[in-house]
């Protein structure tokens, strides 16, 4: 393959809505009201079986973040069809998503059940609690979450498969042997100029015996 041009790809940009539909389209009614404002009995039900979701975030500038966040059991609650809370658990403290929610608290959520093809897709705003009974039934294994994420829906809706379907994502026979896949250690040393001998062996992270 050729190297790209920057030159042609600037030629090329799209940057009216115009030059967006004359590439990709345009919905229809029905996709375009697809969304409600609120979640369904089914929805829910889903969503109690997605142990595994991306939290979406930006700050004040606009500068995007996306955490993926799982349990073997899901731990999403809803106190009503409009709200839903996430848990938090322990991880490397930067909560980049959380200092994302103080400044700028919309916020896009890909609840995904593994093994089946579609997702459903929650976007509203979000606050930050420290309530203890509500970490508490937010707990796994014994221990509540450290903090919860309380969205304001403000979007509820389902899409397609089209995705999981194009990368056969729960197919195993299409996944990688791990062997072939670059370690979070040796990207690390890589990407920082670190020796490996100075790092943990690679796939034998110390945070895997100390998930909650």
């Amino acid at each position: 393959m050729e190297a790209i041009r920057v030159e042609e790809l600037v030629r090329t940009r799209i940057t009216t809505a115009e030059q967006l539909e004359a590439a990709v389209g345009t919905p229809t009614p029905a996709i375009l009201d697809k969304h409600t404002t609120f979640t369904t009995p089914l929805m829910r039900e889903y969503i109690e079986q997605a142990r595994f979701f991306v939290l979406a975030t930006s700050d004040a500038d606009g500068n995007c973040d996306c955490s993926p966040r799982g349990d073997l059991h899901s731990r999403v609650l809803f106190p009503d069809e409009k709200t839903l809370v996430l848990p938090d658990r322990p991880g490397n403290r930067r909560a980049d998503s959380y200092r994302n929610i103080l400044e700028n608290p919309h916020v896009g959520i890909l609840f995904l059940v593994p093994g089946i093809d579609e997702v459903v897709r929650v976007n509203g705003t979000a606050s930050l609690s420290t309530d203890p009974d509500l970490l508490a039934e937010l707990a796994m294994s014994g221990k509540p979450a450290q903090l919860a994420v309380i969205v304001q829906i403000d979007e509820a809706y389902l899409h397609c498969a089209r995705a999981i379907l194009r990368a056969e994502l729960w197919d195993p026979q299409t996944w990688a042997d791990p062997g072939t896949v670059p370690s979070l250690r040796d990207i690390l040393a890589e990407q920082h100029n670190l020796k490996l001998e100075d790092l943990e062996p690679a796939r034998q992270e110390a945070y895997r015996a100390e998930l909650y």
